[in-house]
């Protein structure tokens, strides 16, 4: 009689501002990774991508995992779970280690030390770091190494990408998983997942920005040479152009996050003169007409200051000819992903005002995210 293979799964949880999913998957025979499970829920707790609201937040956290595990027909106990949110800062750092040993090979060990030279950085007492990615080696003067070990040497050094956060900010993320009943395996920065996703690794050494817009946040991180350079998020997303919505037209807010996915265009120039759309009224009046165009004319300027502002943190940040288009050599695409879409036909035009043949990955559903070259 034939042994049953024993399941193991692994299990992803998103906790963003407008609503916290849940994945299971689980590891084939072969050493892929097959979806089993996938469950959604609300976001009732969060603001920005910070918990505000630790019960609301503890609930949806729990629907969105039972609903996983009632398709996956699994219980997970542990998921590794993702952060972001405007306390996200990423630095660049260095460390230099002398090379151990008498024979003066680099061992994991000199790594491993010069990995922690690069992180004893000057925090304030209320950051801590989350990420140290490395992102080349030097062994003595050869530069560009990507694995060093091994090799001879006398001076080993590193150059690498701390993401950090607020620590209060990340602990109520844990304490929320661990209060549905969960334990949090590791802690990953949401935008290096969504790369991981979408992004090949020739993107990621050709060079390539991706732009994560959220609901609350816009999340974004900057590839080339294979490793990661710069990581940033901004306090605005899909929630905000919603609300502009619903400000502008005097419609719930609810309404107006159904015209933004249904109608919403991110550039007038792209609407016919003719369209119109239907416009929920407060306090059950009846529907208004309106045109098309008046819609586009409210989320357009709010998608070009998200892309401006993406465009000067990359300027702060010291990467002015990113910012200005001015890197093909260094960085070929410009990819978004979507997890709300806020108006998504004309926006990857928009994004080429900012920046350099972009490439887009929008979502046809609320859940799948499909690539789109745009040239």
């Amino acid at each position: 009689m034939a042994r049953s293979r024993v399941r193991q799964v692994i299990a992803g949880l998103d906790v963003g501002t407008t609503k916290i999913c849940c994945v299971i998957a689980d590891w084939s025979p072969v050493g892929n990774l097959d979806i089993v499970g996938v469950g959604t829920s609300p976001s009732r707790g969060l603001r920005k991508g910070v918990v505000v609201n630790i019960d609301s937040t503890v609930e949806s956290i729990k629907h969105a995992v039972a609903e996983a595990e009632e398709m996956a027909g699994v219980e997970i106990g542990s998921v590794i779970a993702g952060v972001a949110g405007g306390h996200i800062r990423g630095i660049n750092s260095r460390g230099v280690v002398a090379v151990s040993g008498k024979h003066r090979e680099v061992s994991q060990a000199d790594i491993d030390r010069a990995l922690d030279a690069a992180r004893a950085v000057n925090l304030p007492q209320d950051r801590e770091i989350i990420h140290v990615l490395p992102q080349t080696f030097l062994v003595d003067d050869q530069d560009g190494v990507k694995e060093p070990l091994g090799m001879s040497g006398v001076r080993l050094e590193v150059e690498v990408h701390l993401v950090t956060g607020a620590t209060t900010s990340v602990r109520n993320v844990v304490r929320s998983v661990n209060r549905a009943g969960l334990q949090v395996q590791d802690l990953v920065l949401e935008p290096l997942a969504s790369a991981e996703a979408v992004i090949s690794t020739e993107e990621k050494e050709l060079g390539i920005l991706l732009i994560d817009l959220g609901g609350g946040t816009t999340d974004v991180a900057l590839f080339r040479d294979g490793a990661v350079w710069h990581t940033g998020s901004l306090p605005l997303g899909g929630d905000h152009i919603s609300n502009d919505i619903a400000v502008g037209l005097r419609t719930p807010t609810a309404d107006a996050e159904e015209l933004k996915k249904r109608h919403g265009c991110a550039l007038t120039a792209l609407v016919r003169e003719d369209e119109v759309v239907d416009v929920p009224s407060v306090g059950g009046r009846k529907a208004r007409q309106l045109s098309r165009q008046i819609l586009s004319e409210i989320i357009q300027p709010r998608v070009e200051e998200i892309f401006t502002l993406v465009a000067r943190d990359l300027v702060r940040a010291g990467l002015n000819d990113v910012a200005a288009g001015s890197w093909p050599s260094r960085c070929s695409t410009c990819r978004c992903v979507a997890g709300c879409p806020p108006g998504s036909p004309g926006s990857p035009t928009w994004c080429r005002a900012p920046f350099t043949r972009p490439r887009w990955d929008w979502p046809s559903t609320g859940r799948a995210v499909t690539a789109a070259e745009s040239e």
